[in-house]
């Protein structure tokens, strides 16, 4: 069994486990599987919080992490024993992603940070209107796991989507363009890498009802549309030396020229296109196919499933080519 297995995952690790396996003891089948396997473990620890906050249980954890074991924090809330803490088993998803991480052989990401972008934005006409877009934040949300899979620590700017598995992100939840300007910038600056594959919408009402707008005695209704700002070519102006801008480009004609001109205007060093009227491409899909365009003229193209095509993006950003 533990030559068998990709990656050995212990949970819920006990504090018995934990001491147990710092002093190397194989007596029982688990104790031989993590003395014997050279595959990634991922230990999993939950137990009374006073147990978890024990010297002894602290220091176990300690020594094993920095013999490479890999370690889910427990979750707070209500445990098994009655009292109220930390020392809750993290919910199965949560387990999955951390042991993804944990086997991901590149760590070609290992102490960067990253930030994306993802989703749409919402702006409001009234409290129950607004203009948006059909982004599903699939796209942003595989460019963030990838590179939180590689290593990074990701901060995840996050427009109104249905996305919930955002374990392991920093997640920074925004509405409208202004309140992504805002989130975006004010990080920027110690980002190694920025993706910006959000939605942005492009223009937002230029004044707010704070009432809803009735339709009574209205037959036709003129609304008058002021721009957002530019957040690519706001990071652009700020971009600091040895920082990495990649944009996306949803177009649906002229693809491949709109980006050019984009990664130009923009100061960006990449910049993803997208034809979002090609089959299984565009918004609310599980799958894309692109055209990565790098600032020196390279290009690059993937096609599969969004997590497929952002693992390729990644690489050839890393590789430089």
């Amino acid at each position: 069994m533990a030559d068998w297995a990709d990656a050995v995952v212990v949970a819920p690790c006990t504090a018995e486990t934990l001491a147990n396996t710092v002093q190397g003891r194989g007596k029982e089948l688990l104790g031989s599987i993590l003395l014997a396997t050279g595959a990634p473990v991922l230990l999993c620890p939950a137990m009374n919080v006073n147990m978890l906050n024990n010297a002894a249980t602290v220091h176990n954890l300690d020594i094993l992490r920095s013999r490479g074991y890999h370690v889910l924090d427990p979750d707070s809330g209500d445990l098994a024993c009655g009292y109220e803490g930390k020392g809750r088993l993290p919910a199965p998803n949560v387990i999955l992603e951390e042991m993804w991480r944990a086997i991901c052989p590149d760590k070609s990401l290992e102490g960067k940070n990253v930030l994306v972008t993802a989703g749409p934005t919402h702006e409001y006409l009234d409290p129950v209107r607004f203009i948006s877009n059909p982004s599903s934040g699939k796209m942003g949300l595989a460019m963030a796991r990838a590179a939180w899979y590689r290593g990074a620590r990701v901060t995840l700017v996050l427009g109104p989507t249905g996305i919930s598995d955002l374990s392991g992100l920093e997640v920074v939840r925004v509405v409208s363009a202004l309140e992504m300007r805002d989130a975006v910038l004010s990080r920027s600056a110690e980002m190694d890498y920025v993706v910006k594959a959000a939605a942005v919408g492009d223009f937002r009402p230029a004044e707010f009802s704070s009432d809803k707008i009735k339709r009574r005695g209205v037959d036709t209704m003129k609304l008058e549309l002021v721009q957002n700002p530019d957040i690519a070519a706001a990071l652009g102006e700020r971009k600091r030396d040895g920082q990495v801008l990649i944009g996306f480009a949803a177009e649906s004609s002229d693809v491949l020229a709109n980006a050019a001109d984009k990664i130009r205007s923009k100061r960006l060093d990449y910049i993803v296109a997208n034809d979002i009227a090609a089959p299984g491409c565009g918004f609310g899909v599980d799958t894309n196919s692109v055209c990565l365009l790098g600032a020196d003229g390279g290009s690059a193209s993937f096609s599969g499933t969004k997590e497929e095509v952002a693992e390729g993006i990644w690489d050839t950003v890393l590789s430089g080519r």
